[in-house]
């Protein structure tokens, strides 16, 4: 099995930016902790600050990988594109957010990525990305 995790913008700056909300531990650190969790999945990780490369890698990815975990930051409430790059491609698409967006400001409050996605997992700090290969996996079997 092959997932694709993807991070939106400003998600390169976790353990350093608003520790109180995402915590102290770097992506790149947690990611090995994922990989050493699942080791019979194949996963690679993508990480941009720039919408359309986002998009170029969904494309890239999107028809070869069995699941892709996003987490599109500040991109999940304004990037249509992104949401048709999702709707786009075959491999099913899970949405994750370290926070609970809908605790935050009213303007996070809604997802245009959440809608093409087979499920949302919010809230759980860097956990949300273990629950989300987990749901994905589980979604993939059936």
């Amino acid at each position: 099995m092959k997932i694709l995790l993807i991070n939106g913008p400003n998600l390169n700056l976790l353990g350093i930016r608003e520790k109180s909300i995402y915590g102290e531990i770097s992506f790149e650190s947690y990611f090995h902790t994922l990989q050493i969790k699942f080791p019979d999945i194949k996963m690679e990780y993508f990480q941009s600050n720039v919408e359309g490369e986002l998009i170029n890698k969904i494309h890239e990815w999107g028809f070869d990988y069995d699941g892709i975990i996003i987490n599109a930051g500040a991109y999940t409430h304004t990037s249509i594109a992104i949401r048709d790059a999702i709707s786009g491609v075959k491999s099913p698409a899970v949405e994750v957010h370290i926070s609970n967006i809908l605790t935050r400001e009213s303007f996070r409050h809604e997802s245009l990525i959440g809608p093409v996605c087979i499920g949302s997992i919010m809230g759980f700090g860097l956990d949300s990305y273990r629950l989300g290969i987990e749901a994905i996996t589980e979604y993939i079997k059936r």
